[in-house]
């Protein structure tokens, strides 16, 4: 898009964006130039969304501050504070009266964050919008400003396609992708100028084309496994040839309702590509309901791209969070190192958890990539796993992205949940496309299993079931229930343990293991936690699943007969209610009850497709009132737009309620060198920790806050590099805690010795 020139640059300025102590003031980034170049910039980033003119307008007035004599004398030294984004807040309020919320909101918050805009009765670490325009000015605005900034009077307002009774949320929406391509803007210009003031070369954004990945793809699939004619292959190259011709249906929402095993996951990427392509639109983003799943996904993805997969695929999903890091002026270049990608590369691979609450945040970390999602293809990997608590603001999320920011999305399941309003789901979606073909048809063909509910068990009996059988899976809800079972049966050969507790390395080695196993048809017993249903690729000819929702006995059943190589009366999954001291834990209740009537209504079926819309439509009727817990939806339609809820949204919105916190543990596998202590080493030294981060991620294991407050008050944790990074880094020191066979022992310091070196 051409953008044209809004600023004369034909005359020096004495008013200055940025300093280099290391130069003169004539090498200083004038402020003239940084508006218009953020402006600019801010601009062609919302035209994706047609709001380019307001975001123009928002960038060239969001540092408008800094012409005042007080913010010239802090570039020469002074240290006295200087608000200099509310005047940008209070000149956009003056000249757009019809407008000036959505820009003041954006302008006033590209470093504090987006404020609510009235004061309330609720914690509020962001001063309100409306009193920081109440507020008489400090400083005094040059009126050189008039001279060097030139206006539109008539910014155009995006024509959107409205929703009843969701105007304010929509308004909510547009102010945060504005605020978006705003702080992305201003981060990449003032980036730009640091860098050629260090003499390092201009950042490199060139990416893989969607055609050069397709044609990666296209390679990929010709291989003679993806063209087989006979058994679940040839189902699956039925899916995927269906499913591709459906891209060059119209940008909107869609649902991929295939089986487990059915290869959801190549399949959608091949319709990804081939839509976006064939519809103009940017870069595929692959949301993943688990982060334990996020490398696994990203890594089938880079085989599949070939040689261009490692530059295409960008794994987004820290465990260390941005806004933890400490940095002493916001105005300073290291105000480049807290913001996450802005999410330019061709393929994202990221968590619901990222996706969700990055479309709820306020702060500039969270929000900068959220206007690279508009004009791109987004898969939803199992919809049915997002919370029931937030589920109705996921869901006008969702559509709202289809109506009016030109994103396609995929609700991409094997238990597709009842989100439509022709289902009676209140606010629902409504014309969602069916990708797959005849998906009745495809669940009786993809039925590998029998599936029945035996009633109570006791851990002995369990115990039994497991010795007696020679590969077999079991699942269940408590991490250490399943610790205890597997204590009981360790003994028998080829017995196995996964759980969260293990570093996604180790778990990865694990699977190897047990994959081989299967395969050789060696003794293999696996005691789990639910982990191993998020989209691990097993194959048991036996599962026993303790009761849980109707979606996670599907998920479990996908781990047996995976390849239908067996016959289906021989591939047995058995749901039992625990009948020992390890109760079902509370969240699971309601869905274990209402899927137990699904057992009893649907007895010769209880997978088909009506049953799974049976249970959904039971869950949501009966949670109800629950779907927005916290009344987002209501208090932003209440708010109005002047009193959007913005910091009040991003604290109540988030998907994982526990408090959970990363602990770098020392795995290496054997006969390989130590890539942990060599990582903690650059982290040490490394002026950019993000890279660094990243490559730390297969050696994070979550624990509760209070389990982390235990380890660190007898010595078992430390951070590292305290003073630089305070606590968002903290690393095993107690090896010992660290079990080859079952990861972290976080809930029991008492294990700690002498020999560890840490009392």
């Amino acid at each position: 898009m051409e953008h044209r020139t809004v600023l004369s640059v034909d005359r020096l300025s004495n008013f200055y964006a940025h300093s280099a102590p290391s130069m003169d003031e004539s090498g200083w980034q004038t402020l003239q130039n940084h508006l218009a170049a953020v402006g600019g910039l801010a601009a062609l980033k919302a035209s994706h969304f047609n709001s380019a003119d307001l975001a123009e307008i928002a960038g060239l007035l969001h540092d408008l501050g800094k012409y005042c004599e007080e913010f010239q004398a802090r570039l020469r030294g002074s240290h006295r504070k200087v608000d200099h984004a509310t005047w940008g807040a209070r000149i956009a309020k003056e000249k757009y009266p019809q407008l000036w919320p959505l820009l003041a909101y954006a302008i006033a918050g590209h470093h504090a964050g987006l404020a609510d805009g009235m004061p309330s009765d609720k914690p509020q670490a962001i001063t309100p919008l409306s009193e920081r325009l109440r507020q008489s000015p400090v400083t005094q605005l040059d009126p050189v400003w008039q001279d060097e900034i030139a206006l539109k009077l008539s910014p155009g307002f995006p024509l959107f396609k409205q929703k009843k009774g969701y105007a304010n949320f929509q308004l909510s929406m547009l102010g945060r992708m504005i605020y978006s391509s705003l702080v992305d803007a201003d981060f990449l210009d003032t980036d730009e100028f640091y860098r050629k003031i260090d003499n390092l070369p201009p950042r490199d954004n060139q990416f893989p084309s969607l055609e050069e990945l397709r044609d990666q793809l296209e390679g990929y699939l010709s291989q003679p496994r993806f063209q087989s004619t006979a058994g679940v292959n040839a189902i699956r190259a039925q899916i995927l040839a269906h499913v591709r011709e459906s891209a060059k249906k119209t940008p909107g929402l869609f649902s991929l309702n295939v089986p487990t095993g059915g290869g959801k996951t190549l399949t959608s990427l091949a319709f990804a590509l081939d839509h976006a392509i064939r519809h103009g639109q940017r870069r595929v983003i692959l949301v993943i309901p688990f982060t334990s799943i996020v490398e696994q996904n990203a890594a089938v993805f880079r085989e599949a791209l070939g040689s261009l997969g490692e530059q295409a695929v960008l794994e987004h999903h820290s465990a260390f969070s941005d806004e933890k890091a400490r940095y002493s002026d916001p105005d300073s270049r290291d105000k480049l190192r807290q913001a996450a990608e802005n999410w330019e590369a061709p393929i994202v691979v990221t968590t619901a958890v990222q996706f969700f609450e990055s479309l709820f945040a306020n702060r500039s970390s969270r929000c900068r990539k959220l206007h690279n999602i508009a004009n791109s293809v987004v898969i939803l990997d199992e919809a049915q796993t997002l919370p029931l608590n937030l589920l109705r603001p996921c869901v006008a999320a969702i559509d709202e992205l289809a109506r009016n920011y030109q994103t396609s999305l995929v609700l991409c399941t094997a238990t597709q949940p009842a989100l439509l309003e022709k289902d009676g789901f209140e606010g629902g979606l409504d014309d969602v496309r069916e990708l797959a073909p005849t998906p009745d048809q495809l669940h009786r063909q993809l039925e590998r299993v029998t599936v029945e509910h035996v009633g109570p068990l006791t851990d002995e009996l369990l115990v039994d079931a497991i010795l007696a059988h020679h590969q077999i899976l079991c699942i269940v809800n408590n991490r250490r229930h399943a610790r205890s079972l597997f204590d009981s049966v360790r003994h028998a050969p080829g017995t196995y343990h996964l759980t969260t507790l293990m570093c996604a390395n180790h778990r990865s080695d694990k699977l190897r293991e047990i994959r081989a196993r299967l395969i050789n048809g060696e003794p293999c017993r696996l005691i789990s936690t639910s982990l191993i249903e998020a989209g691990v690729d097993v194959d048991f000819p036996a599962v026993y699943r303790a009761d849980a929702g109707l979606d996670s006995i599907a998920q479990a059943a996908g781990r047996c007969n995976r390849e239908g190589k067996r016959p289906k009366e021989s591939s047995h999954v058995r749901v039992f209610t625990v009948a020992s001291d390890w109760s079902t834990p509370p969240e699971l209740v309601q869905y274990a009850e209402s899927c137990q009537g699904i057992f009893r209504r649907h007895a010769a079926n209880p997978l088909s497709l009506d049953a799974i819309r049976d249970y959904f439509r039971e869950v949501y009727w009966l949670k109800d009132k629950q779907l927005d817990a916290h009344q987002l939806l209501l208090q932003i339609e209440k708010g109005g737009r002047e009193g959007i809820p913005y910091e009040q949204i991003a604290r109540h919105f988030r998907m994982i309620e526990s408090n959970m916190m990363p602990i770098i543990v020392p795995y290496h596998r054997k006969g390989e060198p130590d890539e942990v202590a060599a990582l903690l080493k650059q982290l040490t030294y490394a002026e950019y920790v993000g890279g660094v981060s990243r490559k730390l991620q297969p050696y994070l294991v979550q624990v509760p806050e209070q389990g982390l407050k235990a380890l660190r008050a007898v010595g078992a944790v430390q951070p590292v590099n305290e003073a630089r990074f305070g606590l968002q880094f903290m690393q095993l020191m107690a090896e010992n805690l660290y079990d080859p066979t079952c990861g972290l022992s976080w809930d029991n310091p008492g294990f700690i010795t002498a020999e560890a070196g840490v009392l």
